[in-house]
């Protein structure tokens, strides 16, 4: 009897949950490369458990350029930007690269990336029939690439929930309300780490005061866009819109990011493309097997990028790749290898490679990596030391993370010397500190509480449960800046301070005033 009573109640408690029901979950994909892939992967493990998905995506020639299309097991909704665009495009996206190869990442180059963005966003919400359809979908929640201004349009236009997944660190803390302390939370801009001097702290403090400025004059890109799709009197701003996010969530692991302070609306859940390796191609295997002990590395330097423009900056690479005695597998297109230049003898080129897999190979030494987030994930995932060659965005960053980890370090693209890039690779895979750290962070990055999959369903899920996010947002999020900032305290305690400090004068001022009255007549 008392064991039914139990059961009853046990019944009972479980009731108070109601199973969730599959959900009608967008995804939202307007950049190719490793942006797609992650929200390809963010789609697949929401399908595969049992939700609704569909991607509403833009496709173009060289999204990822060399990889052969996949299946997607679910359904996507695509438009074209045309090609006379397309090949605009290419042409200032080609521009662009021979300025990161010399060393150009400035501001200005990323406002130019902007515009392109704002232009494809242009075109975006004018797919009116796409829009229309995935309106009368009526979705429970959109999860959206939260580095691309336009998916949070797309997302307001529809009139969808959504969740923001930002593919990098933090490069947009600010703009969520994620503002850490200037002392000891470096700004990306900076290349400083956390342990900062006098000199780094005050470098981290004047970036800091100057962000701001350089966030409004992103967002200014995109109000032309806004202006012709959204009615007047309900116009969003793109700041706003960050705000509005149910929830935020990074591709960001502590296992190499600086600790800091965070809001229970922000989320880190890095390495969802780091996985066990799977078999090699016999090819591959054969090619491997000639390196003998010397073993193999990886080279890649990103998804989008899959040759370069820059010759000199070719040949210095493969003449120092030709320095070295293990084998090379580069992707690099093979079509685009310019006449007159040999492959180095110990090089093997690829359109695409299977990084993941690579990396996973025991007979792998190292990683020659752009710097990108989910390339560095992977490595660590596997404990592969790194050398990087940063080109532009949170890549020199991510550097800095690496290196101040012990788990490689970085030569900066103008500097590069085939002398001096075979010698960085003879010390990041001769010197056994990097091999060790990079096993050390394998084994933090494996033995976290729950893998990064896990992480992402149990908060999409608990989003959409809870009817939204409204219970992790802090309530900063509705306070004009200058309550944020304590500016109407402090001038009140300011002013306060000043009236007490006027009392204390003129009640000393009144013997002071008689004693020297006094003395003065006694002098006359």
């Amino acid at each position: 009897m008392a064991r039914n009573k139990e059961l009853a109640g046990f019944l009972l408690f479980l009731s108070q949950f109601p199973l969730l029901q599959a959900a009608k979950i967008l995804t939202i994909s307007f950049i190719g490369g490793s942006h797609y892939l992650l929200m390809d992967e963010i789609s697949r493990i929401l399908h595969h458990n049992g939700h609704q998905v569909r991607m509403f995506q833009q496709i173009a020639d060289g999204m990822l350029p060399g990889r052969q299309a996949q299946q997607s097991p679910y359904p996507v909704s695509t438009y074209s930007l045309g090609e006379e665009y397309i090949r605009e495009y290419n042409a200032v996206f080609g521009k662009s690269q021979k300025e990161y190869l010399l060393g150009q990442h400035g501001v200005h180059n990323f406002l130019t990336f902007l515009n392109e963005l704002s232009y494809q966003c242009n075109v975006t919400l004018h797919q009116s029939d796409i829009l229309n359809f995935l309106m009368e979908e009526k979705y429970d929640l959109a999860v959206i690439d939260g580095s691309n201004p336009c998916c949070f349009l797309a997302a307001e236009k529809l009139g969808v929930p959504y969740i923001a997944f930002f593919p990098g660190t933090f490069m947009n803390a600010a703009k969520v309300g994620v503002i850490g302390p200037v002392s000891y939370v470096p700004s990306l801009q900076t290349q400083l780490t956390d342990h900062m001097d006098f000199f780094g702290r005050l470098k981290n403090t004047l970036m800091y005061l100057a962000s701001p400025i350089i966030e409004r004059k992103m967002d200014v890109v995109f109000q032309k866009v806004i202006d012709e799709h959204f009615p007047l009197g309900s116009r969003p701003s793109i700041a706003d819109l960050h705000l509005k996010a149910e929830l935020w969530i990074y591709n960001v692991d502590f296992t190499i990011e600086f600790p800091r302070p965070l809001l229970p609306n922000i989320q880190c859940i890095g390495g969802l493309l780091a996985k066990p390796a799977k078999p090699l191609t016999q090819e591959l295997e054969d090619f491997i097997a000639e390196s003998g002990d010397s073993g193999f590395i990886v080279v890649t330097l990103g998804s989008m990028i899959s040759s370069l423009p820059l010759v000199e900056f070719l040949k210095e690479m493969n003449d120092g790749f030709a320095k070295i005695p293990q084998k090379v597998i580069w992707r690099y297109k093979r079509s685009e290898w310019p006449q007159g230049v040999n492959v180095a003898h110990n090089v093997r080129l690829m359109d695409w490679v299977s990084q993941n897999d690579l990396l996973g190979h025991p007979k792998v030494h190292l990683l020659v990596t752009h710097g990108g987030m989910n390339s560095v994930m992977e490595a660590v995932y596997h404990g592969v030391p790194m050398v990087g060659i940063p080109l532009f965005g949170d890549q020199y960053a991510n550097m800095v993370r690496v290196e101040a980890r012990n788990l490689g370090t970085f030569i900066s693209p103008d500097q590069m010397k085939a002398e001096k890039f075979a010698n960085t690779i003879r010390e990041v895979i001769e010197n056994r500190r990097y091999k060790t750290s990079a096993m050390k962070r394998r084994a933090i990055m494996r033995t976290r509480p729950f893998p990064p999959d896990k992480q992402l369903l149990g908060w999409v899920e608990h989003i959409i449960q809870s009817g939204g996010g409204g219970h992790l947002r802090p309530y900063s999020y509705q306070q004009p800046w200058y309550q944020q900032f304590l500016l109407d305290v402090i001038l009140f305690l300011s002013a306060c301070v000043a009236v007490i400090i006027y009392l204390i004068l003129r009640v000393i001022r009144a013997p002071i005033y008689f004693l020297f009255s006094n003395r003065k007549q006694k002098e006359n």
